[in-house]
């Protein structure tokens, strides 16, 4: 008899299961619709990458490129985006291949060398390659950043010429990183893996999005859709063990990220939320401060967790903007 229940149970499991696979992606708010019909896309290898460009400020000619972190986009950056494009004279932010409105091919080998290789393919497409430029990274982007960082240090044509970096938030260190539990089982388990990313359904992804959010800074239902609905775009839940690959990236290349880091020349800063629980407090911030000594940083109210552009948007703006001015 029980052998009868198991059966039953699977044989009605099955179906359901089948059906929640093929559940259409939700549909794009008209606060996305919006952010995507400000954009174009441009072709990085046979793939459409998603990018906003703004012209802001005029008599500058400063430009600015803001990167995004994992899993969600462009749209990160949407309460500050105003603000800046009336001090930059171009404001340009892009989907990373995987990510947002940009394809998300699979299977793919995502790497953060690739990521950094679209950024400079957008700049080289907007015909800024001979133009300094001013990097705010968030997250993933603080990586890819230094990749960036690593590659315009080198001097060598086709790389970027940084004026300046931002960094928020991202996981420098893998030694003071700690990843979710869901992020450590999509990389490390490649039998688990491509389940998880198709069971992984809306309440799953709100809890652990929530649980990097300050308790007085959550996103509202609205803002959790906005996220989920990006990543859900070209079947991007499909894709995210294969990005996750990053983290073991990180500890892999650590020598030649932190050691640009560590050695560049170029203005850096850093703004942290102090309630992450990705870079906890006190720990991360010890660290970048003992070896990034020509850094500076603004170390925002403690109730500020792992998003402190959305979390708060005024003090990251003002701590921005204080050290753009200070050199």
């Amino acid at each position: 008899m029980p052998h009868r229940v198991v059966a039953s149970c699977g044989l009605i499991c099955i179906p359901l299961v089948a059906v929640y696979l093929h559940i259409p992606p939700p549909q794009l708010s008209p606060a996305l619709q919006k952010w995507q019909s400000a954009g174009d896309v441009f072709h990085f290898r046979g793939n459409k990458i998603f990018y906003r460009d703004s012209y802001g400020a005029l008599g500058s000619s400063d430009v600015l490129i803001l990167l995004h972190g994992f899993p969600t986009s462009s749209y990160d950056w949407h309460k500050i985006w105003e603000p800046l494009a009336l001090r930059f004279h171009r404001v340009i932010a892009l989907d990373f291949l995987g990510f947002g409105f940009s394809d998300k091919p699979r299977p793919h080998k995502y790497s953060i060398f690739e990521q950094a290789s679209v950024v400079e393919a957008l700049v080289a497409h907007l015909g800024l390659s001979n133009q300094r430029v001013n990097l705010i990274s968030h997250d993933y982007g603080d990586t890819v950043a230094l990749e960036l960082l690593y590659r315009s240090d080198q001097n060598r044509t086709g790389h970027l010429t940084l004026n300046s970096l931002c960094l928020s938030n991202g996981g420098l260190f893998p030694e003071t990183q700690h990843p979710r539990l869901l992020q450590t089982l999509l990389k490390d388990s490649s039998f688990l893996a491509p389940l998880l990313t198709r069971l992984t359904n809306f309440m799953i992804f709100q809890k652990g999005i929530g649980e990097v959010f300050g308790p007085y800074t959550q996103p509202t239902n609205a803002d959790f859709w906005d996220m989920w609905s990006s990543i859900r775009y070209n079947d991007g839940n499909l894709v995210m063990d294969s990005i996750l690959q990053y983290l073991n990236q990180r500890l892999k290349h650590r020598e030649r990220w932190v050691g640009a880091l560590t050695s560049t020349f170029v203005p850096l800063h850093m703004i942290y939320g102090p309630l992450d629980p990705v870079n906890p407090h006190p720990q991360f911030i010890r660290l970048y401060q003992q070896l990034v000594q020509r850094s500076t940083l603004t170390i925002l109210d403690e109730h500020i967790s792992h998003y402190p552009q959305l979390e708060d948007p005024t003090g990251f703006l003002n701590a921005y903007f204080n050290f753009i001015h200070s050199f």
